[in-house]
């Protein structure tokens, strides 16, 4: 596991950390204000916040070396939809569909041209990941008083794994250099497709009342696919990476 996914991981830990210590003292002994006349089972939750993709195949260390692009020009808001169901007390499974996109501007380093003018190109990378995860909550959501109420707890962590298929484009558009005969022509290159991918997650929840909930989650997803023919020369590219969200959820 290299140093930028053991900062990720600390980071979404550290997040769920200050979340857990900015609680009330008694958080853990009372639950979240209001009740539901019944146990909830079903959890729609709305989320956006950063993904940062690893961006460590040959492709995209070819592109920061011949243009002005760097491996954090490809980081970007990230936003999500997840549909999960109980099937136990402290466990879900979720369906969720995200996305995330960046274009990144760009001229060539160390060539320019004819007219002394720079050789301009703009990347785009984008990933839409549908994936099922299951999660399990390390305590109780809530509890219930009676035969006809059913209290949320303020606050309950969570862990989980899963995976699914993740779609991506990259994109490459502009004007270029070749190499061979120096010349700069104009041109469009892009590799897309499908990509099994897998997934670890943590995360918090805090009730905001009976019915609403308010979700601070971190996950690394991985997978990698060969490119199209546009890019013949690179093997695969790298589709890993991290991302942290923040959102709101309702409970039924």
């Amino acid at each position: 596991m290299d140093r930028v996914v053991r900062h990720s991981i600390a980071a979404a830990l550290g997040t769920a950390l200050l979340a857990v210590t900015l609680l009330p003292a008694d958080a853990s002994a009372h639950g979240g204000p209001g009740f539901l006349f019944k146990r909830p089972h079903v959890l729609l939750s709305i989320r956006g916040g950063y993904a940062v993709p690893r961006a460590g195949s040959d492709v995209f260390r070819f592109t920061e070396e011949r243009l002005t692009v760097s491996r954090h020009d490809f980081d970007a808001a990230a936003v999500e939809a997840e549909l999960a169901y109980s099937v136990a007390d402290r466990v879900d499974l979720a369906l969720g569909v995200g996305y995330s996109s960046r274009d990144a501007r760009s001229e060539f380093r160390d060539w320019v041209g004819t007219d002394d003018q720079p050789i301009r190109q703009m990347t785009r990378f984008s990933r839409l990941p549908v994936t099922l995860s299951a999660k399990y909550y390390l305590r109780d959501r809530g509890r219930a008083v009676s035969r006809f109420a059913w209290v949320p707890e303020k606050w309950a962590p969570y862990v989980g794994a899963g995976g699914g298929w993740l779609w991506y484009r990259f994109r490459q558009e502009g004007e270029f250099v070749d190499f061979e005969t120096l010349d700069i022509f104009p041109d469009l290159f892009e590799s897309s497709g499908f990509a099994p991918t897998a997934h670890i997650l943590g995360g918090i929840e805090l009730a905001l009342g009976a019915q609403f909930v308010l979700s601070l989650e971190g996950r690394y997803s991985w997978g990698s696919v060969s490119m199209d023919q546009d890019f013949v020369d690179f093997d695969r590219i790298d589709l890993a990476g991290f991302q942290s969200t923040v959102g709101l959820g309702i409970r039924f």
